[in-house]
């Protein structure tokens, strides 16, 4: 995203919004002007977070990040072995995010801040034996806290590798027709009356599940947020998410 975007968008939500997330199916730390966007929210009063897979993490990132006044950052973890660590995080290096949990630690206790370290690990079924010991040393790994997050997988009518043993764990549930459907959620949605994601070109989307942006209600370049956010585009679909019409409904787990 381009400072002018950005520049755009905060414009409009400064009054309004509560929370800014810094992500959207990418990596939020390859966007060199990050912690100057973290700081303009920051002294804007927003909260402020930010995901990564940390493999592009420096000293220097970590240091302007939590100088910028970022609120909590999200480091996703799903092992504590190559091996486990690479069964998700294909072609990934366990060790940059030890060392990204290390830097972002020494930041935030040489500055003082107080930024939430925030460790994430996806329960799949290679990394299962190890979810005790990710409770037992996530501290010392440099974090404040530990979220274990249930995966979401594809293709997976009839099972699929990385599902947890332990199905408490898992998004599906084994029908009597002998396939995996997606577990029944409460109907309804909070998302999509409570925010938006809008993507680095500018579209406004109703939340993340609409990976491919295939229900876009308009462009905060050529429209305002407000605009957007109550045309009828966006009144349609939150009257079909409401019996989850939309495909990216019946695949949401929120």
């Amino acid at each position: 995203m381009s400072l002018d975007t950005w520049h755009r968008i905060l414009a409009e939500i400064r009054d309004t919004a509560l929370i800014v997330q810094f992500y959207f199916q990418g990596e939020p730390l390859l966007n060199k002007d990050l912690p100057q966007m973290i700081k303009e929210a920051h002294e804007a009063g927003l909260y402020t977070i930010v995901s990564t897979n940390a493999q592009a993490m420096t000293e220097q990132m970590a240091e302007d990040l939590v100088e910028a006044g970022l609120d909590r950052i999200i480091v996703s973890m799903d092992g504590l072995s190559d091996e486990t660590y690479n069964a998700y995080r294909i072609g990934g290096s366990l060790e940059k995010t030890k060392q990204a949990l290390r830097f972002l630690r020494k930041a935030k206790n040489e500055l003082s801040s107080s930024p939430i370290i925030e460790l994430q690990c996806l329960r799949l079924k290679t990394n299962e034996h190890e979810w005790a010991q990710f409770k037992r040393q996530y501290k010392t790994l440099g974090a404040d806290r530990l979220v274990f997050k249930t995966a979401q997988l594809y293709d997976y009518t009839h099972g699929h590798p990385l599902m947890p043993s332990d199905k408490r764990y898992s998004r599906y549930v084994l029908g009597k027709d002998g396939v995996y459907h997606r577990r029944p959620l409460h109907k309804g949605c909070f998302r999509v009356w409570s925010g938006a994601v809008i993507t680095t070109k500018g579209e406004v989307l109703p939340c993340c599940y609409d990976k491919t942006h295939a229900h876009a209600y308009g462009n905060i370049m050529e429209s305002s947020l407000k605009d957007l956010f109550g045309n009828e585009k966006a009144t349609a679909f939150r009257k079909a998410a409401l019996n989850e019409q939309p495909q990216i409904c019946q695949e949401c787990y929120k």
